[in-house]
């Protein structure tokens, strides 16, 4: 009887995943050369847009985009707020205009992780399913009222057993409240599967940001990966 307890709940969680990662959630992946562990919505979208060549800590970087498929259509809505057509035209602007160059893309998930596993520098995004080897996969901050604040102590989440033992992941939303002190005073999880969200909402109120001129709220990505 307490197996078949067990076995129920390992089914449902696996289905939680399962609709989380058909709602299109993606991951922010980097070679391990980019020494940060942390990255701005706002630095993602200059850097794929070829504003920008480098993270704020100065380590130099370069895109690298998929050609197709769930994850490239919700990094584009979720992070360059365009379709694929107006961004490949604006590709061919910068091209035509020698202000930057078409950016590497590649055909899968799997593609883009080997690619950024062996190319130093590499930052890509892929599905928060697929199998990650040889890459680091960079937490996610949005701040709405004050680009300025920088996640300066990072507390990792305690995995859950059963659901790592499991090989059950994703990655969990949260909407943090920062001081203007740089602690954290509130988070409410916005995303993701309910068990992870309550490890990473224990870990998250442990963060340490850049003080700030006043308090801000920012959208964070945490994820969690099974296959490490």
């Amino acid at each position: 009887m307490r197996n078949q307890r067990f076995a129920t709940l390992a089914a449902t969680l696996v289905m939680f995943v399962s609709v989380y990662g058909l709602a299109g959630d993606v991951r922010i992946i980097a070679n391990p050369s980019v020494r940060a562990d942390a990255i701005s919505a706002e630095e993602i979208k200059s850097i794929f847009l070829q504003e920008r060549n480098s993270l704020r800590d100065g380590t130099h970087v370069e895109p690298v985009l998929s050609k197709g498929g769930p994850a490239h259509a919700a990094f584009l809505k979720d992070y360059l707020s365009q379709n694929d057509d107006a961004l490949q035209n604006y590709y061919r602007t910068l091209v035509f205009t020698g202000k930057g160059s078409m950016p590497k893309a590649l055909r899968s998930d799997e593609e883009v992780v080997g690619y950024v596993a062996r190319t130093r520098g590499a930052i890509g995004y892929v599905s928060s399913t697929v199998t990650l080897d040889g890459v680091k996969t960079l937490t996610v901050y949005r701040a709405e009222n004050d680009g300025t604040r920088r996640l300066i102590a990072r507390v990792e989440p305690l995995y859950p057993v059963i659901l790592r033992s499991n090989h059950i992941g994703g990655s969990v939303r949260l909407k943090v409240t920062i001081a203007w002190n740089g602690t954290v005073e509130d988070v409410e999880v916005l995303g993701g599967n309910p068990i992870l969200g309550e490890a990473a909402m224990v870990a998250v109120k442990q963060w340490v940001y850049a003080p700030g001129r006043s308090r801000t709220i920012a959208e964070v990505s945490v994820p969690f990966d099974a296959s490490r």
